[in-house]
């Protein structure tokens, strides 16, 4: 019983959390930066966060890439040892923090714009007040709720908000390229979505 209360609550909790992510113009900004420099000119999405939110970033980047957007995740960490090669001009970031504050994060914003001065970033974070919020070209906000973990600090609720945040954004950009059902059957062939997608009729 205690399980199914627990269940129960966090539940509520993350429902209340995803409905209070607030909207902002940067979402349309968001959309636009990644529309105009990955399905115009022919750059790609580059994401990258540290940790929990790496994973999270490495999920968005793999969703936008079956969904017709090019996308890479690229670790923070092995970025200062060569891998910020991977970066082009047309090129547009998604970084997550959700504290806004985490080094390795800001210590990328620095190395991609001393590569690329102008290169776009897109942020996603629960502190608008962050560093990181700061430097961006467009910022999504989480809203800032508590995680539900007992001890307040393993990545939870905010996991869940990040994740929310990248399916506004794949879908909004979806709807804007005009992206079909048939150009998503030629990026996923396999499994049970692939013939979902080459099942026409």
């Amino acid at each position: 019983m205690q399980v199914e209360q627990t269940m129960r609550e966090i539940l509520e909790a993350e429902s209340r959390a995803v409905e209070n992510i607030p909207y902002s113009p940067d979402y349309d900004k968001a959309v636009e930066l990644i529309v105009d420099h990955v399905h115009r000119r022919g750059g790609k999405l580059v994401t990258s966060g540290m940790g929990k939110a790496g994973q999270i970033a490495m999920n968005i980047a793999t969703t936008f890439s079956s969904t017709g957007i090019p996308a890479v995740n690229l670790h923070p960490s092995e970025a200062q040892h060569g891998d910020l090669g991977v970066l082009q001009p047309a090129d547009v970031m998604l970084l997550i923090s959700n504290s806004g504050k985490t080094r390795e994060i800001i210590e990328l914003v620095s190395l991609a714009r001393r590569l690329i001065v102008d290169i776009p970033i897109i942020v996603i974070t629960g502190n608008p007040d962050s560093d990181l919020a700061k430097v961006a070209d467009a910022t999504l906000l989480t809203g800032g709720s508590p995680e539900v973990c007992p001890l307040g600090l393993t990545p939870t609720t905010s996991t869940t908000m990040m994740t929310v945040i990248g399916d506004i954004l794949v879908v909004n950009v979806m709807k804007a390229t005009g992206f079909t059902r048939q150009q998503y059957a030629l990026r996923h062939h396999g499994g049970y979505l692939g013939l979902q997608a080459r099942n026409l009729n």
